[in-house]
């Protein structure tokens, strides 16, 4: 049976209508999990000898003090990246083929994932040298199996977090609290987390308990898809009665104002679209990075201007360059309707400038870093509202990535999301800026400089309808390529 769900698995993969596509990305992606693994191998070998030469501490002492972070952390990255089992089971509920044999494939399936296997790159050579260093053997392999345990605890958790959003922000929230009152010095959580760790190599037979976590997960788990092993029952799409919101507000702004009411409601409403506008929160922390001075290579003047670019402009990116992708499922209908693409870009292209003017005043905290941080943010956000927008807006016409939006699965970008044309429009989005605005620094100084881009940012302003014009006819003329693609699920 096994021999047959590989060969359903293989089937799957080659005959995929993207399948040259796929397969460039496959080992794009093998490349970058190689570069992973040697990443890990070598952290493995020489974190022992870094941290016992530099810190002149007992290295496993050391290391269990923060596995707490990276424990969790791991979970949060999967919450993002790791496809679910749910994905693997729908296709085989219409083959004559056991309900426990599929559910026993899929969650095996997910046990080989790469997200477990990578961690062992790091904890078995890490292991290898504390048994070389003296450490005991019983030891070390009942503090190894622990963590591998939890490990894969990990992967069995993160079927339950991913259905539930509420979960995922609190573990987030309690991570980023706790790291933050580690980090000033207000509370460290590690001091009684790290006892728990360590009782793990002192205590060998407290290594059964993360073992024995792990197997009643996987027995939750399976019985969580078997008791929901239906296309009309567990396994269907959720769907969520929602109160019904007017948004009179928005009506100032004419015959538009209806698609901003859905864009609103489909933000507030589905998980993808969430987690983007979280993600466009944290981009306004980005700045820290150049600002603060703490990262040498960005202490140049015109990394100001990249930092301020993406400070004011975290929702026109992850947002707008997803237009009309954010679209895709009614997509069709919509093209079927009178619709003017105008009045829908138009829509899309005020959604990013409210977002961008919003962002510039909450980044007011940059002040702090004296008046040209947050000039450059300002500036920053005239040309994202000037220039930006209207290039995110062209992008998206090339990307043709039907987006799930109940799923946060590629939430950071796809395959299809780089071809030729997005690449180059990457140009006037980030380098232009920092090109225009070293001219004027490096002439009559910064103020220049920043006068130079916000004058940019202006101008595009000036020239909007021109550039709408232009935008709608690229759309109109990739519609039905846009639609092919919409009806792919790959």
């Amino acid at each position: 049976m096994i021999k047959h769900f590989i060969n359903l698995e293989w089937k799957a993969f080659f005959r995929s209508p993207s399948f040259k596509t796929n397969l460039f990305f496959k080992i794009l992606l093998g490349f970058s999990a190689l570069w992973m693994i040697v990443s890990f191998l070598s952290m493995g070998v020489g974190a022992y000898f870094l941290i016992k030469n530099q810190l002149n501490t007992d290295p496993l002492v050391f290391l269990n003090n923060y596995l707490i972070f990276y424990v969790v952390g791991d979970l949060l990255f999967r919450y993002f990246l790791q496809k679910m089992p749910i994905v693997n089971i729908r296709p085989l509920l219409y083959l004559p083929i056991k309900k426990g044999k599929v559910i026993h494939f899929a969650l095996n399936k997910t046990v080989l994932s790469f997200f477990n296997i990578v961690h062992a790159f790091f904890f078995v050579p890490f292991s290898v040298v504390l048994l070389i260093e003296g450490y005991p053997f019983l030891n070390v392999l009942g503090w190894h199996l622990a963590l591998m345990a939890l490990i894969f605890c990990n992967n069995f958790i993160n079927v339950f977090v991913n259905s539930k959003d509420g979960v995922f922000y609190t573990v987030l929230a309690i991570l980023l609290i706790f790291g933050g009152l580690k980090y000033y010095e207000i509370f460290d959580i590690t001091l009684y987390t790290k006892p728990v760790f360590q009782a793990f190599y002192n205590i060998q037979y407290t290594a059964l308990i993360p073992i024995l976590l792990l197997v009643f997960l996987y027995k939750t788990a399976y019985n969580y898809f078997k008791s929901n092993f239906y296309l009309d029952g567990g396994l269907s799409k959720k769907i969520d009665i929602v109160k019904s919101e007017d948004f009179a507000w928005l009506n100032r702004f004419g015959s538009i104002s209806t698609f901003l009411k859905n864009d609103i409601r489909l933000i507030k409403r589905n998980k993808r679209s969430k987690t983007t506008l979280l993600m466009s929160a944290l981009f306004l922390f980005y700045g820290l990075l150049f600002f603060t001075d703490s990262i040498e290579a960005y202490k140049g003047p015109f990394w100001r201007i990249f930092a301020g670019i993406f400070v004011s402009g975290g929702f026109l990116f992850s947002f707008g360059q997803f237009v009309p992708s954010w679209d895709s499922a009614y997509y069709p209908l919509m093209m079927s309707q009178n619709i003017r693409y105008k009045e829908y870009i138009s829509s899309k292209w005020y959604l990013m400038v409210i977002a961008t003017l919003v962002s510039t005043i909450l980044s007011a905290f940059y002040l702090y870093f004296g008046w040209q941080a947050y000039a450059a943010v300002v500036v920053g956000a005239i040309y994202n509202i000037g220039v930006n927008s209207h290039m995110v807006l062209w992008g998206g016409a090339y990307i043709k990535t039907p987006i799930d939006l109940t799923s946060n699965k590629k939430a950071f970008g796809d395959k299809k999301s780089f071809n030729a044309k997005t690449l180059l429009l990457t140009i006037p989005k980030l380098v232009l800026p920092m090109v225009i605005y070293a001219i004027g620094h490096f002439t009559l100084g910064e103020v220049f400089g920043f006068a130079l881009v916000a004058i940019s940012g202006i101008a595009g302003l000036l020239f909007k309808n021109k550039v709408f014009n232009i935008i709608e006819k690229i759309y109109k003329s990739e519609k039905y390529k846009t639609l092919a693609a919409y009806k792919q699920n790959d």
